[in-house]
């Protein structure tokens, strides 16, 4: 790195500093409004960060520049992904997307839980719809191989069949992303959890027959869930040829040491708090799965170690989205810079290697 590009850093993370209070005094869905204007106009040129060529993983016959990607919820539209890339993530999901647009659930609906680096949030897929999600990736993504996105799809909150719903969604992103992805957990949806606890195998039934090509996808579980319901998701999953498990959305659970105010909100938590109770299902479905299905860790990582962390218990991939709330886009170099450094102390020279090597006791 040349030292102007190294000052002119340090100065946009100090601006960044300076910056964050500000908009930590803000509405959380305001202050992510401003966010996306930010980035949408070049904030993130600033912390531009290369991908070392070690990070590469193929997973479900893609291959991605780092082991790191973006969650799902900050890019709802689909409107900042080529940027968003720029910063070191190896992917980028966008949505949840649905059908027909909708406004969410009604505000406020975010809520900051400050003191234990967390979120709440009862957004319940406000989203522009499939039409303009659509239209954005076709005006805005950039031919170029390295850059991967994904496609998280939803029902709308009123549809009265949702399985329908995900069919929608998958035949229309299958052709213009590089992957998909189910969510049947988000616990903002009414009724969309019913998905996990009776009605998987009939929608991984539907998506199996519906398939228009071989664009991965991937089922995004709950933490909430009992471990002998994990066994059988993955088993059908399994079954039905689904190519990959998200573990995992947010959680319902409060018992987790909360020290915050706003623990008494309701949604769904993410955050530092849910990286334990993450961590025991991703190992408990990595035992079961036995390599017949790729797993991607997501759940409170706010550092290269726990990124490693994850990737040991059995994650091929990683996702963040609530750390980079609070430490801001410098995140994404660290944690790559960390996983090199991690690797090189364990004597490693892929991250193939090391997936699976740790386990986590588990009931």
């Amino acid at each position: 790195m040349e030292l102007g590009d190294l000052r002119v850093k340090i100065f946009f993370n100090s601006m960044y500093s300076l910056i964050k209070p500000l908009l930590f005094k803000l509405d959380p869905e305001k202050a992510h409004d401003i966010g996306v204007f930010l980035i949408k106009n070049g904030f993130l040129n600033f912390f531009k960060s290369p991908i070392d060529k070690k990070l590469k993983i193929s997973v479900a016959n893609i291959d991605f520049p780092s082991p790191l990607g973006l969650a799902a919820g900050f890019d709802k539209n689909a409107e900042m992904f080529n940027e968003i890339h720029k910063i070191g993530f190896g992917f980028v999901e966008t949505g949840t997307v649905t059908p027909r647009p909708q406004t969410g659930n009604s505000k406020p609906r975010m809520f900051r839980l400050k003191e234990d680096l967390a979120l709440v949030n009862r957004l319940g897929f406000n989203n522009v719809g499939l039409d303009s999600f659509i239209t954005n990736i076709a005006n805005y993504k950039i031919n170029n191989s390295f850059q991967k996105i994904g496609a998280n799809i939803g029902p709308n909150k009123d549809s009265k069949n949702k399985i329908q719903d995900y069919i929608e969604g998958l035949r229309r992103v299958a052709n213009i992303v590089d992957y998909i992805t189910v969510n049947v957990s988000s616990p903002n949806t009414p009724n969309l959890r019913d998905f996990e606890s009776s009605n998987i195998s009939e929608l991984l039934k539907e998506i199996s027959i519906n398939r228009t090509n071989r664009t991965p996808i991937f089922i995004k579980i709950s933490p909430d869930l009992e471990d002998k319901r994990i066994s059988f998701i993955i088993e059908s999953a399994i079954k039905y040829g689904l190519d990959g498990l998200i573990i995992s959305n947010t959680t319902k659970e409060r018992s987790l040491g909360l020290k915050s105010n706003n623990i008494v909100k309701d949604g769904g938590l993410s955050g530092k708090p849910i990286l334990n109770l993450s961590n025991k299902k991703l190992s408990f479905a990595y035992s079961v799965a036995n390599n017949s299905l790729p797993l991607i860790g997501v759940g409170g990582i706010s550092s290269g170690a726990d990124a490693y962390k994850k990737i040991k218990l059995g994650a091929s991939l990683v996702q963040l989205y609530t750390s980079l709330v609070y430490q801001g886009p410098s995140l994404v170099k660290n944690i790559n810079d960390d996983l090199l450094n991690l690797m090189r102390l364990d004597g490693v020279k892929s991250i193939h290697e090391i997936v699976g090597t740790a386990k986590l006791g588990f009931k």
